[in-house]
């Protein structure tokens, strides 16, 4: 007899038809009467509920009465093509194992309609939904697409520090990382703290970025990408801002900006090409669940059906210009002159919001934007100093419905110009005097970008709240589970 577990989407498919398999699950619904049971399952495995036919004489009281809604079953059976609608096989149960039960007066995950709300506040459950389930699958499609992609290319992962004691965007929003006993701080004698005395002998944080740690290395592997955690201390309760999330940030030495623009756009573009090609089922689930949630309202306020919007990305080039060119675009646009903006645009240094980024994108080129030559005086200090001395070669490539989804630059390689930069940004010198000497030591020119995972799971899920594409959302005043 065949022991071996099968995996619910494998039953799914037919593999084992007219032999005796076992497959093991949650129950997600019970259906039936005193003499049949339908009792559906999921292992997570796959979106769709595997159907078990259970002959209520067969079983006792005792086994019955636990094939309740979130409890976990062993079934070993015949699986066989369905007579019923709704499925294509089934499992005819010959034996049932009980291995955790649930109480249905007590289990808050019914077969029923949750929001999205609610479920965040069982985030320990709610992988258990359909919802969660199929974010959950193409969360790992594509953190698996983003590794085959920059191994096929030839890049290395460079594993980088959480703790860092550097400030990498220069904004200072970082968590402080400290053993010090809070209620016996040492202090300096002008009252500061006394870092000295701390676990690294120095005031830490946890990173905001990788990148400068991986230009390192990028200074001889030539082609290297991160993909870790990053963390901000940033006072927001938007739907698009987390305190932790995951990174994918590429280093290419001797790249320009224009090779840098290349390759975030092929990238991309493989990552939604791999979406579409391998998470179809999840997709289309996700995306009727949004058609669900959207009914009633009037058509201009619908967002473009899901597997449109990453089909647009493919079959459309990235449309390339300056932020100055975009700004004056933005200047005589009908939203700005009209007062529509809620950030009304004012000339060149306008450090623009998501609506101008969506507006450009979606009303104006109709395609997806890559934005460069933005003002010194709103990116970060690592970035390339233009001739102009105004502006610096920054990109940014926006997209339908969430704005920008990669920033990156050509990184400047001149070492007194660097040094200048940090300067002027107010950086500690003393922290930054091993980046400054990679401009020493055979400098040369280098380009990189930063992909938010989160906002490019936001984009392929079509979700709205980014809270729900990352298993554990840690934001202000929450860090459950």
């Amino acid at each position: 007899m065949n022991t071996k577990r099968t995996e619910i989407a494998n039953a799914l498919t037919g593999t084992g038809i007219n032999s005796k398999i076992i497959v093991k699950g949650w129950i997600r619904n019970s259906r039936g009467n005193n003499y049949v049971l339908f009792v559906a399952m999921n292992d997570g495995s796959s979106l769709h509920n595997l159907q078990v036919v259970v002959d209520v004489e067969k079983f006792d009281d005792s086994t019955r009465k636990k094939l309740s809604v979130g409890s976990a079953i062993s079934v070993e059976g015949i699986l066989q093509k369905s007579e019923g609608k709704g499925q294509d096989f089934e499992v005819i149960a010959e034996n049932i194992e009980i291995l955790g039960t649930a109480d249905p007066n007590e289990y808050p995950l019914q077969p029923k309609r949750h929001s999205l709300e609610f479920l965040r506040e069982i985030g320990h459950l709610r992988f258990r939904t359909n919802t969660f389930g199929a974010i959950t699958r193409i969360r790992h499609s594509m953190i698996y697409a983003i590794h085959t992609f920059f191994t096929e290319k030839g890049f290395y992962n460079i594993h980088t520090p959480i703790i860092t004691g550097s400030d990498c965007e220069g904004a200072g929003e970082m968590f402080r990382l400290s053993t010090l006993d809070p209620t016996n701080i040492p202090k300096k004698e002008d009252g500061s703290i006394d870092y000295s005395q701390d676990f690294f002998g120095k005031e830490t944080n946890l990173t905001v970025s990788g990148q400068l740690n991986v230009e390192l290395a990028c200074m001889a592997m030539s082609k290297v990408y991160t993909f870790g955690p990053t963390f901000r201390a940033e006072n927001s309760n938007t739907t698009r801002h987390l305190a932790e999330f995951w990174m994918i940030e590429p280093e290419v030495a001797f790249n320009t900006i224009i090779e840098n623009m290349d390759l975030a756009e092929e990238f991309l573009k493989y990552l939604i090409s791999y979406a579409l090609e391998h998470c179809m089922t999840d997709l289309s689930f996700l995306q009727d669940r949004l058609k669900q949630e959207e009914k009633g309202k009037p058509a201009d306020q619908q967002t473009m059906p899901l597997i449109d919007k990453l089909n647009f990305i493919l079959d459309n080039s990235f449309e390339r210009l300056s932020y100055t060119e975009a700004i004056t675009i933005l200047e005589n646009s009908k939203p700005n002159k009209k007062g529509k903006f809620k950030y009304p645009i004012n000339g060149f240094g306008t450090d623009l919001q998501s609506e101008h980024e969506r507006f450009l994108v979606e009303k104006h080129f109709k395609k997806p934007v890559i934005l460069t030559d933005y003002p010194k005086e709103i990116k970060a200090f690592y970035m390339k100093l233009n001739d102009d001395n105004k502006t610096v070669a920054a990109m940014d490539v926006l997209f339908p419905q969430i704005g920008e989804i990669i920033g990156g630059s050509e990184r400047e390689y001149d070492y007194a110009k660097l040094q200048q930069r940090i300067e002027e940004a107010g950086i500690p010198m003393k922290d930054m005097w091993w980046y400054l000497d990679t401009r020493k030591y055979g400098s040369v020119p280098h380009a990189g970008f930063g992909l938010g995972f989160e906002r490019l799971m936001l984009f392929v899920t079509g979700m709205t709240n980014i809270r729900d594409v990352i298993p554990f959302p840690r934001y202000p005043k929450n860090a459950e589970f």
